[in-house]
């Protein structure tokens, strides 16, 4: 069965694209807009949370404010029952933004966050590249 998964009836499924992935992922939310982000943090109804590696950030720069949180440590660092949680990560209510480089593996990381409880997190649409080209504030 290299072809796919099999289910719980023995049956197989194809294997899916990224390309699919990520709309079938982003379909289950809405995703969020530089401005809008960006007024929403401001606001305080919002988490910023930065998962790029670090030659980006070096590179690019930072967002204001946005937590670093590396992907890989994303998922025990905002559950909120977490033993390794981050203060911030106070309730299942949080409304987190996911920034990436680019908008890719924030909407990957986001269905992890949904699958944690996290049923507010929401990615930015275009990533770190469009908060940059929308003029909002890099230091």
């Amino acid at each position: 069965m290299s072809d796919g998964d099999s289910d719980n009836s023995g049956g197989v499924h194809r294997p899916v694209g990224i390309d699919e992935l990520l709309e079938r992922v982003r379909a289950g939310y809405q995703r969020i807009e530089p401005q809008e982000a960006y007024q929403a943090a401001r606001a305080g109804d919002a988490l910023l949370v930065d998962i790029r590696y670090a030659a980006l950030r070096e590179r690019d720069g930072l967002i204001p404010e946005a937590l670093i949180v590396e992907r890989n440590e994303l998922e025990w660092r905002l559950d909120p029952q977490g033993s390794h949680r981050l203060p911030e990560a106070t309730s299942h209510a949080l409304r987190v933004v996911v920034i990436c480089n680019e908008g890719y593996a924030s909407s990957l990381a986001v269905q992890s966050l949904h699958q944690l409880g996290l049923h507010r997190a929401t990615d930015l649409v275009g990533g770190f590249q469009a908060w940059r080209t929308a003029g909002l504030p890099v230091m």
